[in-house]
């Protein structure tokens, strides 16, 4: 049982990440359909694109932490 309480919030974790990484997807496909970017956009789309990289990152992390702890 133990497992399963840990497991949880793991689960929980990368619930809430995938949907943060799904609403900075949303925010850049909504300035990619612009046809031209002024600067403050352009940096907003690099910005977003880093949060995106490291939301991924983080969610690599948590679900390899997972598959090892359930493994376990």
């Amino acid at each position: 049982m133990d497992l399963e309480a840990n497991a949880q919030p793991d689960s929980a974790e990368i619930h809430r990440l995938e949907e943060q990484h799904r609403h900075y997807s949303e925010m850049l496909e909504a300035l990619m359909q612009k046809p031209w970017l002024s600067e403050d956009e352009q940096l907003e789309e690099v910005r977003l694109k880093k949060l995106k990289l490291h939301i991924k990152d983080q969610l690599v992390q948590r679900r390899v932490h997972a598959g090892a702890f359930s493994a376990a």
